[in-house]
């Protein structure tokens, strides 16, 4: 693959938003956003679709080890247990995606408290109404590529509440500029290990991640979905062990992709060399992505990072322009 092939295939120049990802991260943990003033909370949901959603993934995987009720809601309804103590985050980047706002409304009848985050929109319009915490954030290029832009900027926001420190983002941001030396578009030759993703992943994929993972798996099938224009599916490697292995037990043109951790939990390590175990004993095929060392956000930022830009990479050798959603779209026409 050739600089000439990305500048070509990607006409809106996704690449240059990807090759941009740890210095928006930066900028937007650094911003002199107002903080949350929010206490005498004991649930916390996050709600948001597609690339908003993932946000809501990470950051349940940032508070699994607190004493706090977390839940991510992808769709229109909000849980029974939403009270006064209940903090409702929503998340639009386009700031009019049809479930977030339903979910907001609900929240104000419910009386819990809330606060809003999108580039504008109905979001924005509907707390302005209703006097409802808001915070106004630029997307970059598109919502799939915005993701470390919103990230870090509800993350910032968000820190009098969340029990991240100032030296994990560091180490964070930092992780993500080592992994771009190796994955972005300066790099197109046979050690960049998300075009070396791509070249692999050209027929359908099955991701196996562990639990603490999970948010990088859902985004990478995501990103398969959105940049690659192709299927993918994704199995919990110790759930998987109970059912989905079995399907291996026929050939199939699928070819797994296992997300590890750099220091999975002792049983989940026991679950992948067994797992690993049965694919060589089968002849399968497959390809082990393992996160860098450091604290969660780190691992999940890093994983995305490398996994959507093999996504990107796969669109170019597909010759498909990675940023059209028309599907998407179809749908969006259908809704508004």
């Amino acid at each position: 693959m050739k600089i000439e092939d990305l500048e070509e295939i990607d006409k809106q120049l996704m690449y240059k938003a990807y090759d941009a990802w740890p210095e928006i991260a930066k900028e937007s943990f650094e911003k002199k956003f107002e903080k949350i003033d929010i206490k005498d909370i004991d649930h916390i949901v996050f709600s948001g679709m597609g690339g908003s959603g993932t946000i809501g993934d990470t950051i349940e995987a940032i508070l699994s080890k607190q004493n706090m009720h977390v839940t991510v809601v992808k769709g229109y309804v909000l849980p029974k247990t939403v009270d006064s103590k209940t903090l409702v985050i929503t998340t639009s980047v386009s700031g009019k995606t049809s479930e977030t706002l339903e979910i907001l409304k609900q929240a104000k009848d419910m009386s819990a408290k809330t606060i809003g985050f999108s580039s504008g929109g109905l979001l924005e319009s509907f707390c302005k109404e209703n006097d409802l915490l808001f915070q106004k954030i630029d997307m970059i290029h598109s919502p799939r590529a915005s993701f470390p832009q919103f990230l870090f900027s509800i993350l910032n926001v968000l820190e009098p509440i969340l029990p991240i420190k100032q030296n994990e983002i560091d180490e964070s941001i930092f992780s993500l500029e080592k992994t771009r030396q190796n994955v972005f578009s300066g790099n197109l030759n046979s050690s960049n290990i998300a075009l070396d993703l791509a070249e692999f992943s050209k027929d359908l994929v099955c991701i196996y991640h562990p639990d603490g993972l999970k948010a990088s798996a859902i985004r990478y099938k995501n990103s398969l979905q959105e940049n690659s224009k192709t299927h993918a599916m994704i199995e919990d490697v110790i759930e998987s062990c109970h059912n989905g292995i079995v399907a291996w037990e026929t050939d199939s043109n699928v070819k797994p992709v296992l997300i590890q951790g750099s220091d999975d939990n002792h049983n989940t390590i026991e679950r992948w060399e067994i797992l690993e175990e049965f694919f060589n004993m089968r002849g399968i095929d497959f390809k082990i992505i393992k996160s860098v060392e450091g604290n969660i956000l780190s691992k999940i930022m890093n994983l995305i990072y490398t996994l959507d830009y093999s996504t990107l990479y796969l669109s170019i050798l597909k010759k498909i322009d990675p940023s059209p959603v028309r599907s998407i779209d179809f749908i969006k026409k259908k809704l508004y």
